[in-house]
């Protein structure tokens, strides 16, 4: 039997909301503004998000397994302690947002701009990125392993500790990014931006793929000149 769904707009109230979930229903929130609400502990599983304004809103610890978010705009935003395994996110503003601790087992992520987000913590088996900007992102000790990377900009971002082994990165940059103690053992690199990589790091990458020309650009930037 199918469930009866909600669906709200404009900026709905905490109180409105817990009744429809009370009832059971399905919510679907589109063209809502919920900047600076507190929807922390709700259980909000397999809603859906679409073109809302979240900017500072906390979902800390709410269920948020199966939601699927398109076009929101989440600046800030406080999703520590959440549990958002199977969630999907496409083409949303994420930036400085706070993942501390949540769950994103299997949570999908698209053409999204999370720079500055903090995922200290996480749970992320199968977590995915595609076409996403993680410019200085707090991404410590996670595990890319084996993973296509396609268009992923690291940039400054702090990977101290993330297992890169074997992954394969389609264009995306590592450009300035923290790499203390991550481990690129067998990755095909050829396709990503080096710059700012010195080879007193070339012992993490032993038995990746670089191409020619970041070869050349790492030697030069120890001042050699490639004739």
């Amino acid at each position: 039997m199918s469930r009866q769904t909600t669906h709200f707009s404009d900026a709905p109230t905490r109180a409105a909301i817990d009744h429809s979930l009370a009832s059971g229903h399905l919510l679907v929130f589109e063209d809502c503004d919920l900047s600076g609400a507190d929807l922390s502990r709700l259980d909000l599983q397999d809603s859906v998000f679409s073109n809302c304004l979240l900017a500072e809103t906390s979902f800390y610890a709410a269920k948020l397994g199966r939601t699927r978010w398109q076009r929101c705009r989440a600046g800030h935003a406080d999703f520590e302690s959440a549990d958002l395994v199977d969630a999907s996110f496409a083409s949303c503003d994420l930036n400085n947002s706070s993942w501390r601790r949540a769950r994103l087992a299997s949570a999908a992520f698209r053409s999204c701009k999370l720079t500055g987000a903090q995922f200290e913590e996480t749970g992320h088996l199968a977590l995915s990125f595609e076409d996403t900007l993680l410019v200085g992102a707090d991404l410590r000790r996670m595990s890319f392993r084996k993973a296509q990377l396609v268009g992923l900009d690291f940039a400054g971002a702090d990977l101290s500790g993330c297992d890169f082994r074997d992954a394969v990165f389609e264009g995306g940059s590592l450009r300035d990014a923290h790499i203390k103690d991550t481990r690129f053992d067998g990755a095909d690199l050829r396709e990503a931006d080096l710059g700012g990589l010195k080879l007193a790091n070339a012992k993490q990458f032993a038995g990746a793929t670089i191409s020619a020309r970041q070869a050349a650009e790492m030697v030069r930037a120890m001042g050699l000149n490639v004739a």
